[in-house]
C-alpha cells in the first residue's frame, strides 16, 4: 500500500442562498431613484438660500448615500454567505502490482524488422520494394528489436510510478538485472545497458527467465503479481523444467504470464561483408499462447515498433491499480473582512446624507 498527499486550495461560499436576497437589494435601488422625494410649500425662499448655498449642487441629485447604502448591504449579504479560502488534501492509498519483465537479449534481438507498409505483397516483392527496404535500413528509423523493447519497456515503466517492476535478462540462460523495487530510477539505468549479444550466444531458453521471475514474484505480498516475457526466438535450450512446466508452477503462485512475441517475417541482420540478410522471428507463438492462458494471462504478437506499442498499452490497460482518495478540507473564514467593510459604508452614507447631501426645501 502506497500513500502520497496531494494538496489544492481555492475559494468556498459556506451559505450561498443568501445571495437571494440581492434582488431585494436592487429592487431597492430602483424604487430609491425613481421614488419622489418630499416636499413643502412655502410663501418664499429667502430664509433658506443662505443655507442652499452650502449644499453641494453636484452632491444633493446623485443620491449618494442610497448608493453607499446598496454598497453597504451587498457587503454583508456577501459577508453572510461566509466565503471561505478552503485548502483541500487528499491522501491517495494505491495498491500497488508487482511485475518482472523477462527481455531476450540473445543475439537474434539485434535483427530490425521492416514494417509492412513498405511491402505492398510481401510474397512478390519487386524490385522497387526492395529498394525502398534497403533505403529503410539505412536510414535513422530502423532500430534493432532490442532498442524498439527497451524504449517501450521505458514508457511501460513511467505509466507506473506505483508498481514495484523487476527486469531479468535471458539468453540460452536467465540472471536477474533488477529485483522488483519502486526505485524506476534505478531500474531504467539497467534496462538503458541491456544489449542484443550481451550473454555471448544466440540460443533462447525460455524456461529459466520465467523460473527466475517466479522466484522473485512469489513471496511478494502485492494483491496483483505479473510477468511480461519479450522473446524473438523458439525455445532450443534443453532444461530440467520445460517451458510450460516453468509457466504452471508460476500459475500455482497466482502469478499472471503474459507472454509477447517480438519480430515479423520481414526482417533482416548484418551478415557477412556487413550486408543485410533476412532472418524472419522464429518464436513459437503456439507455445508462448499456451504458457500465457495457463497462468490466465495473454499471448501478443509485436511485429514492429508501432504493434509492440500497442502491445504494452493493452498490458498496461489490463493490469489497473486500485485507489482510494479520503479528503480533508481546511476552511478558513473570511467574512470579517466584507462585514466591517460594510458597517464602514453605512458610517459613510450616514455620514453624506447629514452633510454635503442633505436636502433643503
Amino acid at each position: 500500500m502506497i500513500d502520497w498527499l496531494q494538496s489544492t486550495s481555492g475559494l468556498h461560499i459556506s451559505s450561498p442562498w443568501f445571495l437571494l436576497v440581492l434582488p431585494i437589494v436592487l429592487l431597492v435601488l430602483l424604487v430609491g431613484l425613481t421614488r419622489k422625494r418630499p416636499t413643502l410649500t412655502v410663501s418664499t425662499l429667502q430664509t433658506y438660500k443662505a443655507a442652499v448655498r452650502r449644499v453641494s449642487k453636484l452632491m444633493a441629485p446623485l443620491r449618494l448615500p442610497l448608493y453607499l447604502e446598496v454598497v453597504a448591504a451587498i457587503l454583508i449579504i456577501v459577508a453572510l454567505m461566509r466565503p471561505q479560502f478552503g485548502v483541500e488534501e487528499t491522501i491517495t492509498r494505491t495498491q500497488g502490482i508487482d511485475i518482472m519483465l523477462a527481455i531476450d537479449v540473445s543475439g537474434s534481438m539485434e535483427t530490425h524488422d521492416v514494417p509492412r507498409r513498405l511491402v505492398k505483397n510481401q510474397g512478390n516483392m519487386t524490385r522497387r520494394d526492395q529498394q525502398r527496404i534497403g533505403a529503410y535500413l539505412d536510414s535513422a528509423e530502423a532500430r534493432p528489436r532490442i532498442e524498439v523493447a527497451k524504449e517501450e519497456v521505458h514508457t511501460f515503466i513511467e505509466r507506473r510510478p506505483h508498481d514495484r517492476i523487476g527486469l531479468v535478462a535471458f539468453g540460452s540462460h536467465a540472471y536477474t538485472v533488477c529485483p522488483p523495487t519502486l526505485d524506476h530510477d534505478f531500474l531504467t539505468g539497467h534496462l538503458g545497458r541491456l544489449h542484443a549479444g550481451m550473454l555471448h550466444d544466440r540460443q533462447t531458453g525460455i524456461a529459466e527467465p520465467v523460473g527466475n521471475s517466479t522466484a522473485r514474484l512469489k513471496e511478494s505480498d502485492a494483491k496483483r503479481r505479473v510477468m511480461v516475457l519479450f522473446t524473438d526466438g523458439a525455445n532450443n535450450v534443453e532444461a530440467q523444467v520445460t517451458p510450460e512446466q516453468a509457466a504452471s508452477i508460476a500459475a500455482m503462485f497466482d502469478i499472471t504470464l503474459y507472454t509477447v512475441g517480438v519480430g515479423s517475417e520481414l526482417a533482416y541482420a548484418r551478415g557477412s561483408f556487413n550486408r543485410w540478410q533476412s532472418q524472419p522471428a522464429s518464436f513459437d507463438a503456439a507455445l508462448l499462447e499456451r504458457m500465457a492462458k495457463s497462468t490466465g494471462g495473454r499471448y501478443f504478437r509485436a511485429e514492429d515498433s508501432s504493434g509492440l506499442q500497442d502491445v504494452m498499452k493493452q498490458i498496461d490497460a489490463l493490469e489497473t491499480v486500485e485507489f482510494e482518495q479520503p479528503k480533508f478540507i481546511d476552511y478558513n473564514d473570511l467574512y470579517d473582512g466584507w462585514l466591517y467593510a460594510g458597517l464602514i459604508v453605512i458610517l459613510l452614507a450616514l455620514a453624506f446624507e447629514n452633510t454635503i447631501s442633505l436636502k433643503v426645501p
